[in-house]
């Protein structure tokens, strides 16, 4: 892999990562974070196995799959909480949350 490959792949996680950023700072649903979470992670994900190229042993490759595990478990557990709170509040925006509980 060249130096320019090398470059393509870190503007694409940089614009995953930034686009990542902008969604959780601007958008106001719970869903919509989420997603902004999950892009910021795998604008990292794709870092780790860029320079991961450069390893023998893959360390970043593996650290990268062992990050989209721990991503799934956490998007299933995010759900589980909001679909709960959603039947509850009938809402899922954030602004308009002010009690878990009740």
């Amino acid at each position: 892999m060249n130096e320019e490959q090398i470059a393509y792949y870190l503007y694409f996680a940089a614009l995953l990562f930034s686009a990542g950023i902008f969604v959780v700072l601007t958008k106001r649903s719970a869903i919509f974070v989420l997603i902004g979470v999950e892009l910021i992670l795998n604008g990292a994900n794709v870092v780790l196995a860029t320079f991961s190229q450069y390893d023998p042993n893959l360390n970043g490759q593996i650290f990268a799959i062992f990050a989209v595990v721990l991503t799934v478990c956490e998007v299933s557990i995010a759900l589980a909480i909001l679909l709960n709170i959603y039947r509850k509040s009938k809402s899922s925006n954030l602004d308009e949350l002010t009690e878990v509980g009740n």
